[in-house]
C-alpha cells in the first residue's frame, strides 16, 4: 500500500488579493504561505514521508522547501500536476468575472465536464493529465509514502475523480492552502483516509 499526501501550496498574493491564478500565473508565496509552508512541514514531521512530488510552478515548488531542507528524500517537479490553466481570466479579479465562473459551475455541476474555460482547459483536461502522472508515481515508485505539492482547483479535480466522486462533484472537496490530504493506493484504487486536514494551520489563523 501506497500513502500519498496530497497538499495545497501556501497562500500567494493571487490568492490574498482574491485573483485567478491558474496554470500561466508562476506567483510565488508571500509571507503568510511561507508560514503555512513551515507548518505543513512541521505536520509532516508525523509521517515516514519518502519522496517529495511538486508541480513545476512556483509556489508549489516553494511550499515544498521547508520540509526539504530538514530532511534527505528525493524530490520531483512535473508539469502534468501544475494548476488548471484559466486561459483569458488569469490574472483577474475574481469578482470582475464571476458571471462567467457562475456559468462554468453551472456546465460543470451539470456533467459537462469537458467544458473549458475561454482560451483555457476544461475539467476533464486537466483530470487526464493529473490523474495519469499520480498513477504513474503510484505505479512506478518504490517508495510508500508520497507528499505531493499541487494547487486548489487541480486538487478538488483529482480527488473528485479518483477517489469516485465524478467531476461534476468536484466542488464537494473543500481545501484551503496549506491543507493536507491523506489518501491510499493499492490494488489499482485510491482510498480517503482523511481529507483537507487543516490542524496545522489553526494558529495561523490571525495571520491570513
Amino acid at each position: 500500500m501506497k500513502h500519498f499526501y496530497i497538499i495545497r501550496h501556501g497562500e500567494t498574493e493571487y490568492n490574498k488579493s482574491k485573483r485567478l491564478q491558474g496554470r500561466g500565473i508562476n506567483a510565488s508565496l508571500n509571507e503568510v504561505g511561507r508560514m503555512q509552508a513551515r507548518a505543513v512541514a512541521d505536520a509532516l514531521s508525523g509521517y515516514p514521508i519518502q519522496k517529495v512530488v511538486t508541480s513545476s510552478l512556483a509556489r508549489a515548488v516553494e511550499s515544498a522547501a521547508p520540509y526539504l531542507e530538514n530532511n534527505a528524500v528525493s524530490i520531483e517537479s512535473w508539469a502534468d500536476l501544475d494548476e488548471m490553466s484559466f486561459g483569458d481570466f488569469e490574472g483577474k479579479p475574481f469578482y470582475d468575472v464571476i458571471d462567467q465562473l457562475k456559468n462554468l459551475q453551472i456546465e460543470w455541476g451539470s456533467g459537462n465536464t469537458g467544458y473549458p474555460v475561454l482560451g483555457g482547459e476544461s475539467p476533464e483536461d486537466v483530470y487526464k493529465r493529473a490523474s495519469t502522472k499520480l498513477i504513474e508515481i503510484a505505479e512506478k515508485s518504490s517508495e510508500n509514502h508520497i507528499a505531493v505539492y499541487v494547487h486548489g482547483r487541480l486538487i478538488r479535480i483529482l480527488l473528485s475523480g479518483i477517489l469516485g466522486l465524478g467531476l461534476q462533484n468536484m466542488q464537494q472537496i473543500e481545501h484551503e492552502n496549506g491543507a493536507i490530504n491523506h489518501i491510499t493506493w493499492e490494488n489499482g484504487t485510491f482510498k480517503p483516509i482523511r481529507l483537507n486536514i487543516t490542524d496545522h494551520l489553526h494558529h495561523l489563523k490571525n495571520a491570513v
